[in-house]
């Protein structure tokens, strides 16, 4: 029997798409450290959960591009901790930024993010003899019958009656 879930998420979802692409492998003195401080920031965010972030996947596209999908909280803890002048995210990128005024050469390795929020209504999952993961990780999972069999079911999903007088979808 096939064991199917999908994830409990209610509300907004937050997604931050972050990551790394080696533009020249030789230039390892400059990729490597990059590397580095992305596992930095996850180790620190997983020290402090206050911060928000609820779960994280590490991938990879190529051997060139490597990145991590992650989940957090609110937009607005995203923005903390990407603001907050004791994280290591800020003394990261106040490197890189001196680096920039000084006009030292770039491209050797390109960094890069998009975030998300996600509302709810727009996002649906299952998964299907898996353990918690992703989407289910960061907010727990429940039986697909919660939710529906369908797609159009979870996306229809809402966490909150609507309030009287509007219409539900």
């Amino acid at each position: 029997m096939v064991s199917r879930t999908t994830a409990d998420a209610k509300g907004d979802v937050v997604v931050l798409l972050i990551g790394m692409r080696i533009n020249r492998f030789r230039a390892v003195h400059l990729w490597v450290p990059a590397m580095y401080a992305m596992l930095r920031m996850l180790r620190d965010l997983a020290r402090d959960p206050e911060r928000g972030l609820r779960e994280k996947v590490l991938l990879t596209a190529s051997p060139r591009t490597y990145y991590v999908v992650q989940y957090w909280e609110s937009k607005e803890k995203l923005y903390a901790y990407a603001t907050a002048p004791d994280a290591f995210h800020h003394k990261v990128w106040a490197r890189i930024n001196r680096m920039e005024r000084a006009g030292k050469p770039r491209g050797q390795v390109g960094i890069w993010h998009e975030a998300y929020v996600v509302p709810e209504g727009s996002y649906e999952s299952i998964y299907a003899d898996m353990p918690a993961f992703g989407l289910a990780a960061a907010h727990g999972q429940v039986p697909l019958a919660a939710r529906g069999r369908y797609a159009k079911d979870r996306f229809a999903h809402r966490s909150a009656p609507a309030p009287a007088g509007e219409k539900s979808a």
